[in-house]
């Protein structure tokens, strides 16, 4: 395994995109990449029981999220030939439309980029301790759902 050191994945509120175009640029020096893949998840106004999804609230057991986050980071490292992965998962409150999760895999070749994005947004979504509370419109609230 790479043993790389264990990062925060957390920002409070919505990820902005001036901070992803900016993390993209950061890799126009590193030329041994020849393909990224990109997964932007954002805040649905749902319709849940006739009432609108305005935003979520997003809270994580962070210690242990992030030491997830870390397993998981050296298992797709270890499986998929990368360059490098980024990971950014909102706390707080993300509005409907607003960016809460940016996964941003680079490698030497498209086929790696790509199956690595797609297991690690999954294995985010799965197992790691975020849960988000739904803030509706009306002022009323539930704990989201993944559906």
């Amino acid at each position: 395994m790479s043993k790389k050191k264990m990062k925060n994945i957390f920002v409070e509120g919505p990820i902005s995109t001036a901070f992803i175009a900016e993390s993209i640029q950061k890799h126009a020096a590193k030329t041994s990449i020849g393909a990224h893949d990109i997964f932007l998840g954002q805040v649905r106004a749902d319709i849940i029981d006739d009432r609108v999804v305005a935003a979520i609230e997003y809270t994580a057991y962070e210690d242990m999220a992030l030491q997830k986050m870390h397993e998981i980071r050296e298992a797709i490292f270890e499986k998929y030939a990368l360059t490098c992965m980024h990971v950014y998962h909102s706390l707080g409150r993300v509005n409907a439309g607003e960016l809460c999760l940016f996964v941003f895999t680079s490698a030497p070749h498209r086929r790696a980029a790509i199956d690595a994005c797609a297991e690690l947004v999954e294995l985010i979504k799965k197992e790691l301790p975020v849960w988000g509370k739904e803030l509706f419109e009306d002022a009323t609230h539930q704990w989201k759902v993944n559906r």
